[in-house]
């Protein structure tokens, strides 16, 4: 509105004093001009919007009235009902590094103006704000130190809850974290920690801090999933950490080289040991039937020696003999009445059996077996 121009056609020009000035000296134009600020303020205030994956947490004079979902609503205006919009998406709080990019968190902003002035409430997350190093480094149960690096992601399922149980829920979510992965963490060597514990202590963390949330804070609040992004020993004793992890990947080997040759050489030893258990049962059950064999043969000679010893004797002797000279290739029968009989025909080798031959002709006779044959004529 142009306050310089002319109030008439003719007058001379006014000034925004001077409208001003009628407006007070008119109590019904200012009495107007009140009215339709106060309207238009109550009709600008007295609705909002609950964008996706929002809650409206709504109160009135400070007490909670009502929870509204997405769109759009209306509200007593002039402060009269407040309006706290809580994100129900998936949020995330980092600890031990400071995240690029967007600042994680959860923002809670108050809507009783559309000026967009709104209220940030917000955990410090900002690297000058808190020492990182002192939310990573962390003791372990074999009392060594572990550099631990984690995000947790939760939703909020209870507005009511989230906004009015807890003084500042983000803040309690950090602190209880802490305390939790501290505690899960004392519990379990360096070893784990760095190489197949993490699972476990991902799962352990989430289940004893939800516990916590739902039997104690009772905030509202869901804990989706809690990620170890690094685990490392800190810094300064970085190289020994790594001569020792080289030390146990060579114990593995060895370990693993020396169960490869033991499932090798074990079962070629039992296969050894049954092939030798068995040829000895095979040779125990061959003497013990032979044994068995030689008793039965002797108990029906001696059978027949009680009933004719002559007779027994001389066939003892000639079975004897008889398989004697089946052993033998070349022998000589020498008549010892004959005198200086001449080898013919005979090579040095037969005369070396000969002469071997006359010497001992009277160890195999009859009477060597206990009795001269005529005796078996008298039997």
């Amino acid at each position: 509105m142009n306050w310089n121009r002319r109030h008439n056609g003719n007058g001379p020009e006014r000034s925004f004093e001077e409208y001003l000035q009628d407006i007070i000296d008119r109590p019904s134009a200012l009495l107007f001009v009140i009215l339709a600020i106060v309207i238009g303020s109550g009709i600008f205030s007295s609705y909002y919007m609950v964008r996706p994956q929002e809650k409206g947490v709504v109160t009135r004079f400070g007490e909670f009235i009502r929870i509204a979902d997405e769109g759009l609503h209306f509200k007593l205006p002039f402060g009269v009902d407040r309006v706290v919009l809580v994100p129900t998406k998936v949020q995330e709080e980092a600890f031990g590094f400071t995240p690029t990019g967007r600042e994680l968190g959860l923002d809670r902003r108050t809507t009783d103006s559309r000026s967009r002035d709104n209220i940030f409430l917000r955990s410090s997350r900002t690297s000058g704000k808190r020492n990182v190093d002192e939310e990573s480094l962390m003791l372990t149960g074999d009392l060594n130190v572990a550099d631990v690096e984690w995000v947790v992601q939760y939703r909020v399922i209870n507005p009511k809850d989230f906004l009015f149980n807890v003084a500042d829920p983000v803040k309690n979510i950090r602190d209880l974290t802490q305390t939790t992965m501290r505690k899960v963490v004392g519990d379990r060597s360096i070893n784990d920690i760095l190489t197949t514990g993490r699972g476990e202590i991902q799962s352990a963390v989430q289940v004893d801090m939800q516990k916590v949330i739902d039997e104690t804070y009772k905030m509202g609040i869901s804990i989706e999933e809690v990620i170890l992004q690094d685990v490392a020993p800190p810094e300064p004793v970085q190289p020994s950490f790594n001569q020792v992890n080289s030390a146990l990947q060579e114990q593995k080997q060895e370990i693993n080289k020396a169960l490869e040759d033991q499932n090798s050489k074990i079962p070629a030893a039992h296969g050894e040991a049954n092939r030798r258990i068995s040829e000895a049962r095979g040779y125990r059950e061959a003497v013990v039937n032979r044994a068995i064999g030689d008793a039965s043969r002797f108990e029906q000679i001696l059978e027949e020696y009680e009933k004719a010893p002559a007779v027994t004797r001389t066939r003892i002797y000639l079975e004897l003999v008889q398989d004697m000279f089946k052993k033998v290739r070349n022998f000589t029968v020498v008549d010892p009445a004959i005198k200086g009989l001449l080898p013919i025909f005979s090579s040095p080798q037969d005369s070396g059996r000969i002469g071997g031959t006359s010497q001992g002709r009277a160890s195999l006779s009859p009477s060597s077996m206990g009795a001269p044959l005529n005796q078996g004529n008298e039997g």
